[in-house]
């Protein structure tokens, strides 16, 4: 394998290899950034005493996955794509980490047990085989990309939806941070599933656009309210955990 190989997996580049073929898909990874530095302002506007290193580091985490997205909207090769998926997927370890720890109160040891499920989920989706014509056929143009993709993001999404339900029984005021981050990146990844299917009927201006370009924005959002959950109640615990 290549790390030089191009990848043509959206709608707005086509079969274009070009640095600027995907514009739009490029450009709204400033979501990101714009979601970190309203996350950093949140972050300098707190106490002295009230301001973590693992909230620090999620907020340049955010930062870093928008650097890594635009990446691979431009080079649009295979290591551009590490540069995408890494940080997006050591965002989602530490956030599920940062839940369990800090707004749960689990000790260290079933931290590590929970995120070794997660972990195991991910890697289940990632084998996950599709039949476009009897899951979804309005996917069918991702060919063997599962729901264009999508499928890998399931586990995250899941792991989401259960941690604003387990915090809404515990009475933590974070579940409504994740509840509605959950909603947003159900859209977000509808957009994104439909990126190919809706090529022909996306045009602006002469130029195919797709949908993939809101994920980003909805994925940013999705985002900028985990930090915010994180900033306003890191320290909020309804019991310390058990070291």
């Amino acid at each position: 394998m290549d790390l030089s190989d191009k990848i043509f997996n959206y709608c707005e580049r086509g079969q274009d290899p070009g640095f600027w073929a995907e514009p739009l898909n490029a450009i709204t990874n400033v979501a990101f950034l714009i979601a970190a530095l309203l996350a950093a302002v949140e972050y300098m506007r707190m106490p002295r005493t009230s301001r973590g290193l693992s909230e620090a580091v999620l907020v340049i985490m955010v930062g870093v996955i928008g650097v890594g997205s635009f990446l691979f909207h431009t080079y649009a090769t295979r290591w551009a794509s590490i540069a995408d998926i890494a940080p997006i997927g050591i965002f989602m370890l530490a956030y599920v980490a940062y839940v369990l720890r800090r707004f749960v109160g689990l000790n260290w040891l079933l931290v590590v047990a929970g995120l070794a499920i997660f972990v195991a989920s991910l890697r289940y989706a990632a084998t996950i085989q599709c039949n476009q014509q009897a899951l979804l056929p309005i996917t069918a143009a991702a060919t063997n990309r599962c729901l264009n993709g999508t499928v890998a993001y399931l586990p995250a999404l899941i792991a989401l939806a259960a941690s604003a339900v387990m915090l809404a029984g515990l009475r933590h005021p974070t579940w409504r941070y994740l509840a509605g981050a959950t909603v947003l990146l159900i859209l977000a990844m509808t957009f994104r599933t439909l990126d190919l299917e809706l090529c022909g009927i996306t045009r602006a201006a002469g130029r195919v656009l797709g949908t993939h370009f809101m994920w980003h924005v909805l994925n940013a959002s999705v985002l900028y309210i985990l930090l915010l959950a994180a900033l306003r109640h890191g320290g909020c615990k309804l019991r310390e955990p058990v070291a």
